[in-house]
């Protein structure tokens, strides 16, 4: 919980004129409860669709972003671009003229521009040849004026992530701010610093919904910050910097999140077939290793790779003033045919087989392209309350995917698919400010209706289902994938919460779940801690799916006497 300290530490960091300023209230701000008819605005009357001024803070667009990036709408800023947060930092925290910002080289170029724009001195502190950052040189260049620290990691133009260990040293020696923009964050594998929020009320993330989200023509960028950060930047932007076609149109998107995941994932693969592909070239001297959508690549010639490319057609970015980029273009990573023309262009003889991005994205139950035995299925549900996508791959793993807007229910659905060892997505937008009911419910609903779909017939399935101990409690799930519905409870808990969950919902999530997979579900458990009960119960039930749902040796046969389930 954020300290009046805190708050004062920030506000002491503010510069004086910005301290003290009266924001200008919209009329939106004035009268926020729904009205039938609107003359407090000066707006035309007449209907077109944007006749009315758009929301000055982007509520509902904030909602479906807290969801995402798990962490409260009142931590986010939304900006025309991320250039505008960067610009409003420079005029909240350095005074012109008289103060510096401190930046590491190479990197994104906008940092120094606003920083010319708004009069500040700007410092650069280069990375090491092989681009890693060093906190301790860094921090040696800071000067009594300096106020802001950019750092970009993932790196442009780079494109490696800064080492987490040496940012947090930064973080820990430094009183001013420090920016780490995470403009490409969502093609690393690595945890994001929001997580670091409040630890470091100090710390702005800059995020943007251009480059994974595939939004670069509405032009939003999100500054992650402390509360007190956030309301500043409220404070002192234009009223009106989202337009209304440009909120609805990245609700829309963003209602998608699974189709995003997806073409993330075709970008990042062909990343590594692209560097691959380039390694072995002759007039590549080096490609950089990247956590982002491109790629650094250094030529004996960069010049006569340049000019080959754009002769067929094709552009990319040199790079090659910036320090350290000597001899360089940086390559976007486009589809595979795209990949496969810029391959061919530079003379790449035997060309890697790339995957059509349509191939990789699953769409129909008990099948996956390419891998006709996989078991996979995606449910889209929506109702008046929640908005769900769920998907699921009962034949292969990998880290899930879970965001629903409660903390310990996410916490939760991810002892599923870890512990069942499936592939599992469930991205929920639901109204969790009134309560959790609609949120659990439906995403039980939607979870059985896919888990059931990917089962298909259910031939060669195990069929049966797990008891074990969670410190001083025990949990004991039976399970049967017959078809028949049937579900008991027999769990007792001391509170009324687990974490943001009230714990009378745990069983309408299990019942609905045992609904809608149509399959008979005994749970039972006890214990001193209720947190420790019902995550007893989860692994349980993930270990109890995870023994019915795997095929026996032979493949083949149904499960039961009567020859169907």
């Amino acid at each position: 919980m954020k300290t009046r300290n805190t708050e004062e530490e920030l506000k002491a960091l503010l510069r004086e004129n910005i301290r003290n300023i009266v924001p200008y209230s919209t009329a939106r701000d004035d009268c926020q409860v729904r009205m039938d008819i609107y003359l407090d605005a000066n707006e035309n009357p007449f209907d077109s669709g944007v006749n009315r001024y758009p929301s000055p803070h982007q509520t509902e667009l904030k909602k479906m972003l807290s969801v995402l990036k798990k962490v409260p709408s009142e931590n986010i800023f939304l900006g025309n671009g991320s250039d505008e947060p960067i610009d409003l930092l420079f005029r909240l925290f350095c005074p012109p003229g008289r103060s510096s910002m401190l930046q590491i080289s190479p990197t994104y170029g906008m940092y120094s521009v606003a920083a010319a724009i708004n009069d500040v001195r700007v410092i650069s502190s280069p990375l090491g040849e092989d681009f890693t950052l060093d906190a301790d040189a860094l921090l040696s260049k800071v000067e009594a004026d300096t106020k802001i620290i950019f750092l970009c990691s993932p790196n442009n133009p780079s494109g490696n992530l800064l080492d987490r260990g040496q940012i947090l040293k930064i973080l820990d020696s430094f009183g001013g701010i420090v920016v780490v923009d995470e403009a490409y964050i969502d093609f690393a594998q690595a945890e994001s610093f929001i997580s670091e929020l409040p630890r470091y009320p100090r710390l702005v993330i800059l995020q943007t919904l251009s480059k994974a989200w595939g939004m670069a023509g509405l032009r939003i960028g999100l500054a992650i910050a402390d509360k007190f950060i956030t309301d500043v930047m409220s404070r002192v932007k234009y009223p009106y910097n989202i337009s209304v076609i440009n909120q609805l149109k990245a609700q829309e998107v963003l209602s998608e999140p699974l189709q995003a995941a997806d073409r993330i994932g075709v970008i990042v693969s062909e990343r590594e077939r692209l560097a691959k592909a380039l390694s072995g070239l002759p007039q590549v001297l080096k490609v950089y290793p990247s956590d982002a959508n491109f790629l650094l690549v250094r030529f004996r010639d960069k010049d006569e790779a340049f000019d080959v490319l754009m002769s067929k057609g094709i552009i990319v970015r040199d790079r090659s003033s910036a320090c350290h980029c000597e001899g360089c273009l940086r390559i976007t990573v486009g589809t595979p045919e795209e990949n496969d023309s810029v391959l061919e262009v530079l003379g790449v003889q035997d060309i890697p087989a790339g995957g059509d991005s349509e191939d990789r994205v699953e769409t129909e139950s008990g099948t996956s392209a390419g891998h006709p035995l996989h078991r996979m299925a995606s449910v889209f549900r929506k109702t008046g309350e929640t908005a769900i996508s769920v998907r699921v791959d009962l034949d292969g793993f990998r880290k899930p995917r879970i965001s629903t807007g409660l903390n310990f229910f996410n916490h939760m659905l991810e002892q599923i698919g870890c512990h069942c060892g499936i592939a599992l997505d469930v991205i929920c937008f639901g109204d969790t400010a009134t309560d959790d009911h609609h949120t659990v419910e439906d995403t039980a609903i939607a979870l059985g209706d896919c888990l059931y779909s990917a089962l298909g017939s259910k031939a060669g399935i195990g069929r049966y289902g797990f008891s074990l101990p969670m410190d001083e409690a025990e949990a004991s799930v039976l399970l049967d994938l017959g078809g028949r519905i049937d579900f008991l409870w027999d769990v007792k808990f001391a509170g009324d919460r687990v974490g943001d969950v009230s714990t009378q919902m745990f069983s309408h999530f299990f019942k609905s779940l045992s609904e809608h997979l149509k399959c008979n579900l005994h749970i039972k458990a006890a214990g001193e801690n209720d947190h420790h009960i019902i995550e007893g119960v989860f692994k349980a039930f993930a270990r109890a799916l995870k023994q019915a749902v795997k095929l026996e040796s032979d493949g083949l046969s149904v499960p039961s006497s009567k020859g169907v389930l």
